[in-house]
């Protein structure tokens, strides 16, 4: 891949609740990391002009660029509005959660080759990973909207802009950690 680095930046989401794992994921720790969210910004520095990190609350003890989504409601549509209104000047921005830690570079990069003439470059599996995705710019004016009827769906955002669906098979690669069993087994497997 002699396109490296990407020359869009990366955001990773850190804001959410972490309601299912009962503690906030994106500081537990994965591989030789102190958190998630240090194993994915350094997975992520190489491969992309910048990489940032969205969250509600600057937690983090490694240096890092932040977006600070300062909204008291927990919802992915803030967190993009947030997002491309501090990039002002970034066209498309690579958006993923932090909770997806096995998403190879090479995914990325059909992601981001495909994204030319789309608002939205989303991967399918058995299911849309709606956050992990290519956005372009050009869906924050349908995000405001959104927020200004206050639907807060990313699938709604899909449907309803220029989104291009692109076909995967390797499950395991877009695996979330979203309670602590599957924590514990991907730590396991990644170590």
């Amino acid at each position: 891949m002699n396109t490296l680095p990407f020359e869009i930046p990366c955001v990773i989401l850190c804001g959410g609740k972490s309601s299912r794992m009962g503690e906030d994921k994106a500081l537990l720790p994965f591989s030789n990391f102190d958190t998630l969210s240090q194993y994915q910004y350094e997975k992520f520095k190489p491969f992309f002009k910048k990489v940032y990190i969205s969250s509600k609350t600057n937690k983090f003890d490694f240096d890092v660029n932040l977006i600070l989504d300062k909204s008291n409601i927990y919802s992915p549509i803030v967190a993009l509005k947030s997002i491309f209104e501090s990039l002002k000047d970034e066209k498309k921005i690579f958006i993923i959660s932090v909770d997806t830690p096995f998403i190879k570079i090479e995914t990325i990069k059909k992601l981001i080759d495909n994204s030319l003439n789309y608002e939205i470059v989303v991967p399918q599996t058995e299911k849309v990973h709606n956050l992990c995705a290519v956005f372009d710019k050009s869906s924050l004016l349908f995000i405001e909207k959104m927020l200004s009827e206050n639907i807060h769906k990313v699938g709604y955002l899909l449907k309803n802009c220029n989104t291009k669906i692109i076909k995967f098979y390797d499950e395991d690669e877009f695996l979330n950690l979203n309670d602590k069993i599957i924590y514990n087994k991907a730590n396991l497997y990644i170590r």
